[in-house]
């Protein structure tokens, strides 16, 4: 059955879709690191959305899934370090990829009590990084500021999202609300990322 979330998904799929080809349109012209970073993060997107309507919210549980949708936070932030905080780019990337195996081995290997550190700190960082990078980016086209817009997104939602696999609730953000807002939100999120990215020409 066609529900309203799986339109949601849907769209927010065909956004992910379009830029991942974007990226990698502009990777082929220049060859630029960034633009790898961006496009894992949308595709990482892409296919988790697919998973979500094919296989249901049901699978937000696994903590495979968990793991593997941190690389779209992670991606879309490393994405903005290297491209406009060239100052501390290299150390974001050790940040990243140590925050990727905390979220792995503490999700995979059932440490619930590091998870409920781990999850939130590198998503939290992550968010925070996509959410106020393009407000200060220097050089940045103008419109950038609609990917901070969708970096606030993301971090809600990763966040909240992160506490209810963890069986906690952040603040108002109860499971059925979660659900109730979490496609929409996608949407909105991914959005928000096509025009902020779209200024780039």
């Amino acid at each position: 059955m066609f529900t309203l979330d799986n339109l949601f998904l849907l769209l927010t799929g065909l956004l992910a879709a379009y830029l991942c080809w974007y990226f990698w349109q502009r990777y082929s012209q220049n060859k630029a690191l960034h633009n790898l970073y961006y496009l894992m993060g949308f595709a990482v997107l892409l296919v988790s959305g697919l998973l979500l309507i094919f296989l249901g919210l049901g699978i937000l549980a696994s903590p495979y899934v968990l793991t593997v949708a941190s690389l779209i936070p992670l991606g879309i932030s490393m994405g903005v370090a290297e491209e406009y905080y060239p100052s501390w780019k290299k150390a974001f990337k050790w940040f990243a990829v140590i925050g990727f195996l905390a979220i792995a081995i503490t999700s995979i290997g059932g440490m619930d009590a590091l998870k409920k550190i781990a999850v939130p700190l590198f998503h939290g960082v992550a968010g925070l990084v996509i959410f106020l990078g393009p407000f200060f980016a220097k050089g940045a086209p103008k419109g950038f500021f609609w990917v901070g817009i969708g970096g606030a997104l993301i971090g809600l939602g990763g966040i909240a999202l992160a506490f209810l696999t963890m069986g906690s609730q952040l603040l108002f953000f109860s499971q059925q609300f979660v659900m109730l807002i979490l496609t929409p939100l996608l949407f909105l999120m991914t959005g928000a990322f096509a025009l902020g990215f779209a200024r780039k020409g």
